[in-house]
């Protein structure tokens, strides 16, 4: 998650605005250990053929905004899901069922509790209001690495100044299904905690969009592959504050981020 350090949402408007394939791929941050790209802050874009994808749609989002401009098409107005191939990026109801994780007891060390209590925290928020359930497998902890297939994903922990953590979405290969901790979130980053940024990023992992690329924002547009489950709400856990957000406190869920949540995971 980008709230203090990140990069920049890909934008266009008119014309002369419009991003060359280049400048779009130099807003990402390329991860060393991965070779995967990371986007808007805490994104996850598995490869480059996948980076060029979203650049195909990114232009086809600037060609939409310029015929709203002139009046030859709609924008939503209407918590978002993630859309892949015109369908909604969720997991099937047996999956949700069984979101099983393990946490990298190496890479952690002395901050494995911390981390654990953190997931249980940020877990039970999602779990409380949508038919998902998410289970730490604790017997993977000590072989938890992306090539672990007996667990959904894996977190572990990470050295980079370019996010706090990032996350991934349900469409994501096994490989890339990891929650992905910067050493920076055990510092000082009030008033967000760490249990804060994990609801945030477990968000995404259900298929939640960055609310903010939603056009009533007015900023830190992505791109427009979403469908909207709720009204916009700028106090969204899945809200950038820094993109015109207006929760102060900690990431907590709102009321609308419930009612989506419960939407797609009825």
């Amino acid at each position: 998650m980008a709230l203090v350090v990140g990069v920049a949402a890909a934008c266009g408007g008119s014309g002369s605005d419009v991003l060359t394939y280049d400048e779009f791929k130099a807003q990402a941050y390329q991860e060393p250990d991965t070779g995967a790209y990371v986007l808007n802050g805490d994104e996850l874009v598995e490869s480059e053929a996948a980076m060029q994808d979203l650049y195909d749609r990114y232009l086809d989002s600037v060609a939409a905004a310029a015929d709203r401009a002139d009046g030859l098409g709609t924008a939503a107005s209407n918590l978002i899901v993630n859309r892949v191939g015109g369908a909604d990026d969720r997991w099937s109801a047996a999956t949700a069922a069984n979101l099983t994780y393990c946490i990298s007891q190496s890479s952690f060390g002395s901050r494995y509790a911390t981390v654990v209590s953190a997931m249980n925290s940020a877990t039970a928020a999602w779990e409380a209001t949508a038919r998902v359930n998410f289970v730490h497998a604790t017997a993977q902890d000590g072989n938890c690495t992306s090539r672990n297939n007996n667990v959904v994903f894996n977190v572990r922990q990470v050295t980079t100044t370019q996010y706090l953590a990032r996350a991934f979405f349900p469409s994501s290969s096994r490989k890339s299904r990891e929650v992905l901790i910067a050493t920076s979130s055990f510092g000082n980053i009030s008033p967000w905690t760490l249990t804060g940024v994990l609801r945030h990023e477990l968000g995404h992992t259900i298929g939640f969009r960055h609310e903010h690329t939603r056009p009533e924002s007015g900023t830190c547009f992505e791109d427009n592959n979403w469908r909207a489950l709720t009204a916009y709400d700028a106090s969204s856990v899945m809200h950038y504050p820094q993109c015109n957000g207006t929760q102060n406190g900690d990431l907590v869920l709102t009321n609308q981020d419930k009612a989506g949540a419960s939407a797609l995971y009825p």
